[in-house]
């Protein structure tokens, strides 16, 4: 869209450069051919031709615009044959939780995607807004208390990418990062599988233990997650995070 918006302008600029050096050069004092014409005052062709340009600019801008925006939504399904997978995202203090509900498994801090397939993701906040972003993957986020947006996103090809919160959210903002790891489908069936086999429970209890502020939190992950816990959380039928102002050093 930058791209396409540059080269519109410049086909006002630089035809504007050119004739101004071209009216400095022909209109020179030497140059007995130029025609000096102090009484003219209106031309209506003129005026016409010149106000014709900035309109047809504008209007070039507003459809690319118009059709970027669209094209660009992030809610917008990806154009894939492969089914998207479902990945639903809570912003903690100061943490992320990445909870799967196919697979029946969470993450925290560690976020773990088939490549070549899309990705759904569901966001939402526990406490103050936030911002989901992946700089490789784009297409930053926000995530805000009771509301739920949606983002979608695919890796090409397997890679270790590195994940942030983009919106300042108290002391622990600095550690408020995450991994991204796009691997290869059956690693990722093999990696559901091993996280089946270890770690505690996502239920109400677990939650409301993860939602305590905490920095610099190392990924974990769970076993198993209580049914419709992701609603529970954006429906406010669970308690919201403290909030940063609460924090306790």
């Amino acid at each position: 869209m930058l791209l396409d918006s540059l080269t519109i302008m410049l086909a006002i600029v630089l035809p504007t450069l050119v004739v101004t050096l071209f009216f400095a050069w022909w209109f020179r004092a030497s140059n007995a051919r130029a025609r000096y014409r102090p009484d003219w005052t209106y031309s209506g062709t003129l005026e016409l031709l010149i106000w014709s340009i900035p309109t047809l600019v504008i209007l070039f801008l507003g459809g690319v615009i118009w059709l970027g925006s669209h094209a660009l939504d992030p809610a917008r399904p990806l154009t894939s044959a492969r089914k998207p997978l479902e990945v639903q995202v809570v912003a903690l203090d100061w943490k992320w939780l990445f909870i799967y509900p196919s697979q029946g498994v969470a993450s925290v801090n560690e976020l773990v995607l088939p490549a070549g397939v899309p990705v759904h993701f569901s966001l939402t906040s526990a406490s103050v807004m936030n911002a989901f972003f992946v700089p490789e993957l784009g297409s930053m986020i926000y995530a805000m208390h009771g509301m739920v947006t949606q983002l979608n996103l695919m890796s090409e090809r397997p890679a270790d990418l590195r994940g942030a919160s983009a919106q300042f959210s108290g002391d622990g903002f600095s550690d408020m990062h995450f991994v991204v790891h796009a691997v290869p489908e059956p690693a990722f069936a093999a990696w559901v599988e091993g996280v089946r086999q270890s770690g505690p429970p996502l239920d109400r209890h677990a939650y409301l233990a993860l939602a305590v502020q905490s920095r610099d939190v190392r990924p974990f992950t769970y076993r198993s997650i209580e049914p419709e816990l992701f609603h529970a959380i954006v429906m406010q039928q669970l308690p919201p995070g403290p909030g940063p102002t609460t924090y306790a050093r």
